[in-house]
């Protein structure tokens, strides 16, 4: 088995994190995380690296898991608990590539040179090198294993383009020349900001898997360097357990597909997927720009014929566009009826029938509520079609943004905090989502339509994203590999239908050993069971993860069998009520 083609890393850079300044936390801890407000820079407009990284993790922590008192973390499961370290981060770029993607290494003190593991990762949807913190970083640091991050192609890394500046290595702002992470073809008079994952022109889903290795490779590299006295780190010497949820999900299992490795042994030696943004061809399998986009259009209108959807988001003013919504699908001929409840049925009518349950419309609510849809869709549209900077096939561009919707020039401090503040799409971290202008009273619905061409229209636009979409497409594990998806029925975002539930039937056919989890009252985002309404209605997935990990671990140290598949009957809580393990009902271990 030949190992995995070499890689050069560039920007390489290592720091030390002890004392008041761990890996897992920076410092900050539980209350740290749950403080309404980010730790604060001493300059904001020239924050140092200790300061945005501390951020960083800060709102990452906050936009993956559940940290409010009550909701189990840190006490029924997961540790926040303070792990002295080193770090090691670098430059990456799969062949091909006109952009980089950022690697990451955390190598704790406590790391077992005797029994040598690597838990790689791939950030959660578009995020920074940090957006897996609380998914790998906290299941293996405390385990004396190093952790490997990339922040496959997307990331925080904008780029204003009235400045001329953007993120360099170590997150502080700088200018073209200065090594930036993210380096765009910048047209003459363009304004506003460019998107890493919208304007890279390099589609990196299609190289998810990449990625990976690529971070894989880098911790050994990294390793050897911590210790060159256990020296040389390799695949054939040391485990390696790749995990991530959603995009990050997706990630590890176009990972799973790759060969390489060294001394006769695989790369990689188990998988553990949650809630995986993966495209596979049959089993009802459906590309996440397909039933995105039809969500954006339809589900506002949708919604309107369910009753008790969670709230927030799905206030009175969201349903009032929800009203002009359906008026703007009966006059373009999508729904049928003569009233908004008519049509409203006739939406939702239309979204069961290609494939959505009503647990996923329930939880689609906040989607629509917070403008999801049309947030993935934007800025998939783009990376799809390799589009660059002004060139949006639907006319849509991002820039800072004031609260009432007005875009101006990136200040200096609004530009120094998107690196440890973004999520990697607009809007957010002062930055929006610019849409065309259009002075009907829906005037997001026209846009919206384009989008939607874009997957089942014709012209160059369609024929670009949908050629992007399939580059894509997964194939089947690597035969032997122990796997084991996890997923919420309950997700609204990426439902099971569409994503792991054909990838478990295709790899299954195929006879891979692939184990699913299917965890009943579980939706996407853990973070918004903070809102009180969706942690009594709902359970976090984060916590069957870390059960899952323990298990493969457990399999591949003494060969317990792997968790059978199990559709899991969770209790929820109910309001103002603490989780308990009897709410999670992990099934038991053999």
């Amino acid at each position: 088995m030949s190992a995995p083609p070499p890689v050069v890393f560039e920007q390489a850079r290592s720091s030390e994190h002890r004392g008041s300044d761990d890996l897992l936390t920076a410092g900050l801890g539980l209350d740290g995380l749950r403080a309404m407000v980010p730790p604060a820079f001493a300059d904001v407009e020239h924050p140092t690296a200790a300061e945005l990284r501390r951020r960083a993790l800060w709102s990452n922590w906050r936009g993956i898991v559940d940290l409010a008192p009550g909701g189990g973390y840190g006490t029924l499961y997961g540790s926040v608990a303070a792990v002295p370290g080193r770090e090691y981060s670098a430059y990456a770029k799969v062949a091909g590539a006109s952009q980089p993607h950022r690697v990451l290494v955390q190598v704790p003190d406590a790391f077992d040179k005797a029994r040598r593991c690597v838990v790689v990762t791939a950030s959660s949807g578009s995020r920074g090198i940090y957006g897996a913190i609380a998914v790998a970083g906290a299941w293996g640091l405390p385990k004396g294993c190093a952790v490997a991050y990339t922040d496959k192609g997307a990331g925080t890394d904008y780029f204003d383009l009235d400045a001329r500046l953007g993120a360099r290595a170590d997150g502080t702002v700088g200018a073209l020349a200065d090594g930036l992470a993210f380096a765009p073809h910048v047209p003459d008079g363009a304004s506003g900001v460019a998107v890493k994952h919208a304007h890279s022109k390099d589609n990196p889903e299609a190289d998810w898997g990449r990625h990976v290795q690529q971070a894989a490779q880098f911790a050994l590299r990294s390793l050897d360097e911590a210790f060159a006295d256990a020296a040389p780190f390799t695949f054939a010497n040391t485990r390696v357990i790749a995990v991530g949820i959603s995009n990050g999900g997706g990630a590890v299992l176009r990972a799973a597909e790759l060969e390489g490795g060294d001394a006769g042994q695989p790369w990689l030696d188990a998988v553990v997927a949650a809630e995986p943004n993966i495209h596979v061809a049959g089993h009802g399998g459906r590309a996440l720009y397909d039933y995105t986009t039809e969500a954006a259009v339809l589900m506002p209108c949708a919604l309107l014929h369910l009753q008790g959807l969670p709230q927030p988001p799905l206030s009175a003013q969201v349903q009032a566009g929800a009203t002009l919504r359906c008026a703007s699908l009966a006059a373009a001929g999508a729904v049928e009826g003569a009233d908004a409840s008519a049509r409203a049925a006739s939406a939702y009518a239309r979204l069961r029938a290609s494939g959505w349950s009503d647990e996923a419309l329930r939880a689609g609510a906040l989607s629509v509520g917070f403008d999801m849809w049309r947030a993935v869709a934007v800025t998939y549209a783009s990376t799809y079609g390799r589009y660059g900077v002004g060139e949006h096939p639907c006319g849509y561009a991002f820039a800072a943004q004031a609260a009432d919707g007005t875009t101006h020039a990136a200040s200096a401090a609004e530009r120094a905090a998107w690196w440890s503040d973004a999520s990697g799409i607009p809007p957010g971290a002062g930055v929006g989502i610019v849409a065309p202008t259009d002075a009907r009273v829906d005037a997001a619905f026209a846009s919206l339509q384009c989008l939607r061409a874009s997957w089942d229209g014709d012209g160059e636009a369609a024929t670009r994203v949908r050629k992007g979409v399939a580059e894509t497409q997964a194939t089947l594990p690597r035969a032997g590999l122990p796997i084991v998806v996890v997923h919420g029925v309950d997700d609204g975002l990426i439902p099971m239908a569409f994503s792991s539930a054909p990838y478990v039937a295709s790899a299954k056919a195929a006879g891979r050993d692939v184990r699913y989890w299917q965890v009943r009252n579980a939706q996407h985002f853990d973070a918004f069971l903070a809102l009180p309404d969706y942690g009594a209605r709902y359970v976090p997935l984060l916590p069957y993860v870390y059960e899952a990990l323990d298990r493969v671990s457990t399999h591949l140290d003494d060969g317990t069998a792997l968790p059978d598949d199990a559709v899991i009957g969770t209790t929820p809580r109910g309001a103002g009520k603490p989780l308990t393990a009897e709410h999670l009902a992990i099934p038991p271990r053999p």
